[in-house]
């Protein structure tokens, strides 16, 4: 990338400066399973962009994807600049090992400790784009009809709720609940039928390991009559079917921890919702449907999280013009577009001169004239500066 050009000021006149992008060296890349291809390549295009070379750890969890990726890249692109390390716990145990220049990880927060507590030992800096408990406040003065559809095209059209940016539970006012959740339940038969087991666009769940997770937070006994739609479950086909739940306590699993699933928690706390929020980790996406202006500045304001979207949910991430990341337990960092260049690239600052305009008063002795230029340069006192340069007293 060109070099960005930035203005000087008079203590260091006569001068030019400018911001020189350069490659962190090398970077490892750990992706995630629920968008395998897209959360492999996206980081990969901008470490490459940016001039680093790159290991790409795609994750175990999507084998297929991963030998994919170990088959395609050495075959289309430079194999002595991206390499591809397949495996489990031990490979990828193996490369936090080794000194990194730059650390790049997609996934959930508890690994997301493991690998910068790797990366502290090295002082590697590191990016991590975890997830969280995304909130969806709606409020009464909605299009019900629309809001539904993009509150079900964010949960259950994104990977069936296997998403980091997918809505996590909603907040709504008691009596504007019944409301929503009609509309939720007919647009939800009309997107997957009276029978969702049959939809062909209904993603399963990716394994055993998350079915049991995702079954363990209905079957909670705090949650267990708290079921208003949905709840069916095919552990051999590895489906569950959208669910809505009703007022879970706010101490219950399904309300302590990232769904990451079918699963739609709605609480009916809308005056206590800013401190709903607030009670939780921040984030990494929130979202507001409403047509109050002064509600929504409340709630941008008010609201801290990786991203916000306001009458939509998760297509944010389609804009490259804004940065994609966490803040918080959400991760650090963000990417996407000229993003991902930066998060890959270190930003030197340089500074040019001539051997003209060699100021005496950098040099000892330190007089009381000397140091009343340099103050007077410091503080930007041009009048006191004539002064200090002629001998008067200001």
């Amino acid at each position: 990338m060109t070099p960005q050009k930035v203005s000087t000021n008079i203590t260091v006149f006569p001068s030019s400066a400018e911001i020189v992008p350069e490659p962190l060296g090398a970077a490892l890349i750990i992706s995630a399973w629920n968008y395998p291809f897209l959360l492999s390549m996206d980081p990969v295009i901008g470490a490459i962009a940016a001039g680093n070379v790159v290991v790409l750890k795609p994750s175990e969890v999507a084998p297929a994807t991963s030998s994919l990726l170990a088959r395609l890249i050495p075959q289309y692109l430079d194999n002595s600049a991206i390499r591809v390390v397949e495996g489990s716990v031990a490979e990828t145990t193996s490369l936090l090992e080794q000194k990194w220049d730059k650390i790049f990880y997609t996934g959930s927060g508890k690994i997301g400790r493991i690998v910068m507590a790797a990366a502290a030992k090295h002082l590697t800096p590191v990016t991590l784009e975890l997830g969280g408990k995304c909130p969806v406040i709606v409020d009464p003065t909605v299009d019900l009809e629309v809001t539904a559809r993009r509150i079900i095209a964010g949960k259950w059209g994104c990977n069936n709720g296997q998403a980091c940016i997918s809505p996590d539970y909603i907040i709504t006012l008691e009596s504007f609940a019944p409301k929503l959740i009609d509309a939720l339940k007919v647009t939800l038969e009309k997107f997957f039928g009276k029978d969702p087991f049959q939809s062909a666009d209904l993603s399963r769940i990716v394994n055993f390991s998350h079915f049991a997770r995702l079954t363990r937070l209905l079957d909670d006994p705090k949650v267990s009559d708290k079921v208003i739609y949905g709840g069916q479950r095919d552990e051999k086909r590895l489906i569950i079917a959208p669910t809505l739940l009703l007022d879970a306590p706010m101490d219950s699993l399904i309300m302590t921890e990232e769904i990451f699933g079918p699963l739609l928690p709605i609480i009916t706390k809308m005056e206590e919702a800013l401190e709903v929020v607030s009670s939780l980790p921040k984030p990494l996406a929130a979202y507001l449907f409403t047509k109050d202006k002064k509600f929504e500045r409340q709630v941008v304001a008010s609201i801290s999280a990786g991203g916000m979207v306001v009458n939509d949910t998760a297509i944010h991430l389609a804009n490259h013009h804004l940065p994609f990341g966490g803040v918080g337990e959400s991760g650090m960092g963000a990417y996407h577009g000229k993003f991902s260049f930066e998060t890959f690239s270190h930003k030197k600052a340089v500074l040019y001169r001539g051997f003209m305009g060699d100021l005496m008063v950098r040099y000892p002795p330190y007089t009381t004239r000397k140091q009343k230029i340099v103050r007077c340069l410091l503080t930007g006192d041009f009048l006191g500066l004539v002064y200090a340069l002629i001998g008067w007293n200001s």
